[in-house]
Parts: C-alpha cells; sequence; structure tokens
C-alpha cells in the first residue's frame, strides 16, 4: 500500500475518545486509541507482539492496556510492563506508539516516523480561532473509495454543477471556466459565477431570493486536507473577490483520512461568518450537507467499482484536471521521497506549514 506516512491524519473528533479502547485503521496500520486518567490522548499498534491479537479486544487497566489473550500489559508508550508467569520482558515486547495531537476539538495522529512528527505542522486556518466565525464540527463520510479519488473531488469545482444541481449548484456555472493555481504549497482550483440564481443551499440558509455574485474556492493541502470556501452576495454589491467575508461566507473542511486503498474516511465540518452561536442553524447547515455528500460518496464508490474491473483504455484528461494531476504527482513525489528515506539515504522530509 502506498500512502504518505509522514504526516498527521485526523482520526476523529476530540468528543468521540473517552477512557475505553478504539480500534482504528489509518493508513492500512491499526492503531487502537484511549484516553488516559489524565486526559491525554493514547495511539499504540493494534496489535499484541505474542500471538497478534488486536490489543483492542484487551481491557484497560490502570491506563494500561492487558492482551485479551495471554495478559502482556503495556504502557501508554507501548513498553510491555507486565508478562503474567514470568520475571523478565522480552527485548522485542514492545508495541509501537503514534504521536497524537489534539487541536480545535479535532484528534490528529501521525502515522509515520515518529521522531519526524511536528506539532507545528499541523493543518490550521486562523478563522478557526477567531470568535468572528462560528466553527461546527459535522460528521463522518465512510467511502468504499481510494483516498486519491476522494481528495481530487475537493479540488475541483466543474463537478458540482452536475453531482449536486439542487444543492450546492446549478445549471448557472455549467460552462464558468475554472482557474488553477499550482505554484504554492497549497493547490487551489477556483471561480466566481456572477449574476445568477442562487443555488439551494443559500436559498435555504442565506435567504436569497434574487440574483447573487457566488464563488467557490478549492484549497488542497497536502496530503490530503480540503478546505472548500464557498458563499453568494447580493449582484448589487458588486463584491471584488478579496472582500468575501461581505457577503455569507462557508468553508466546509474536509479532513480526508485514508483508512486502506479501498476505504476511506473524510471528516467534515464548516466555518461560517453568518449565524454565529446559533446550534439551530448548525443542524440546518448540516442537514443541507449531508444530502450533498451523499451525492459525492454515490459517484466516488461507482467510480472506484469501475477502477477494480479490467480497463481498454487510459481514461481521458481535460482541462479541468490540472488539479488532480499536480496533486497525483505531488503524491507520488512524497511516498517516493519517504521510500529513499527508509533506504538510508537522508533526504529533507517535506511538512506543510500552515
Amino acid at each position: 500500500m502506498n500512502f504518505v506516512r509522514n504526516s498527521w491524519y485526523v482520526a476523529g473528533w476530540s468528543k468521540s475518545f473517552d477512557a475505553t479502547l478504539h480500534s482504528l485503521e489509518i493508513t492500512g496500520q491499526r492503531i487502537v486509541m484511549f484516553r488516559a486518567s489524565t486526559g491525554k490522548l493514547t495511539a499504540l499498534e493494534d496489535r499484541c507482539p505474542h500471538r497478534l491479537l488486536p490489543l483492542s479486544k484487551g481491557k484497560l487497566i490502570d491506563d494500561n492496556i492487558q492482551c485479551g489473550y495471554h495478559g502482556m500489559t503495556f504502557n501508554g508508550a507501548g513498553v510491555c510492563v507486565r508478562v503474567p508467569g514470568q520475571d523478565n520482558t522480552p527485548e522485542r515486547a514492545n508495541v509501537h506508539a503514534y504521536p497524537v495531537e489534539e487541536r480545535h476539538g479535532i484528534v490528529w495522529v501521525w502515522m509515520g516516523d515518529p521522531t519526524l512528527a511536528t506539532p507545528e505542522t499541523i493543518f490550521d486556518i486562523p478563522e478557526m480561532s477567531d470568535p468572528k466565525w462560528h466553527i461546527h464540527h459535522g460528521g463522518q463520510l465512510h467511502i468504499k473509495a481510494h483516498y486519491l479519488n476522494v481528495a481530487e473531488n475537493l479540488v475541483d469545482p466543474a463537478h458540482v454543477s452536475f453531482v449536486h444541481p439542487t444543492t450546492l449548484g446549478n445549471a448557472a456555472s455549467e460552462n464558468v471556466p475554472v482557474h488553477v493555481s499550482t505554484s504554492g504549497d497549497v493547490i487551489r482550483a477556483w471561480r466566481w459565477i456572477r449574476d445568477a440564481p442562487p443555488i439551494g443551499f443559500f436559498r435555504e440558509f442565506g435567504g436569497f431570493e434574487g440574483h447573487v455574485d457566488r464563488w467557490h474556492y478549492y484549497d488542497l493541502h497536502l496530503p490530503s486536507t480540503a478546505v472548500i470556501d464557498f458563499g453568494s452576495i447580493d449582484t448589487k454589491e458588486n463584491c471584488p473577490e478579496e472582500e468575501r467575508d461581505r457577503g455569507v461566507r462557508i468553508f466546509a473542511l474536509h479532513f480526508v483520512t485514508p483508512v486502506n486503498e479501498n476505504y476511506t474516511i473524510d471528516h467534515w465540518m464548516h466555518l461560517r461568518n453568518a449565524a454565529v452561536g446559533e446550534d439551530a442553524t448548525s443542524g440546518k447547515i448540516d442537514a443541507l450537507l449531508e444530502v450533498a455528500f451523499a451525492e459525492d460518496v454515490a459517484i466516488l464508490e461507482a467510480v472506484h467499482e469501475e477502477e477494480q474491473r479490467p480497463q481498454t483504455r487510459k481514461p481521458v484528461r481535460i482541462a479541468i484536471d490540472k488539479g488532480p494531476t499536480v496533486y497525483r504527482k505531488r503524491i507520488r513525489e512524497l511516498i517516493e521521497a519517504e521510500a529513499v528515506e527508509e533506504l538510508g539515504e537522508p533526504v529533507n522530509p517535506v511538512f506543510q506549514q500552515h
């Protein structure tokens, strides 16, 4: 399995983890997580080194995990602290411990070399700490598809007109060109739709009836975090691009976590500059987004299923594929750099500082 290992991935929301054992799979690696009595989250390899029973099938005793097969016990650092029936501990009895951090109610796990884990590289944007913006954790999309397809969909404004014609798009945007920037660390695709009917989402949430100017800015942060900045403003305002805060503006954040080659979890949430502090509005927005995201899941799973079938020709590429093409290339470069590093040749690790 080829994944970028030296990166922070989202395991879930902070509120989802307590003093019980939670089994997860990220980048094909199975981990067990729990919240210790100190409140700190722990992530360990979910496999006893003795007979390979998942530790998640054991029990938590005083912040240590006792294997459910023969009672070998491991502390939060993955060190074996007890082997029932003997005093000595085998040299290779420990399990791997993964660095864990929490930010803004989000749990991040570093899946690669722990010596390279730098908390400063965890994804963040100023609006997540700005009291003028409302932050709301949404849900999870469980998608039977490869994570690269899921991430590519999140740097593709063009699909909105056709996949989401009643929710996040409409016919007015079908022929509006998509601009793409790949020069920086973040891959960006964007477009404005001027003087057009409002989409279903903003009729419901923004209350727009007349024509609006609306925008989509899709930012893809490697390896797989996407920020979709979208919104609307009355056409009469003649709003410049840099003054989008004058309109109703939403950031949909997608933390795409590769489970394995055939399964992905997209943890999604949103930030908004309107209805700040109104929880009822958050629920309404969740309901609207869930409809749209279900449309994405149906498309992505159908594509993945077809990709598993014999291919008679390479897929055709068109102009809107520039962002996804560069994205795949950069992912390959990161994976290749890690492979070289594992062979013992020093390579500067690629981090994304936000």
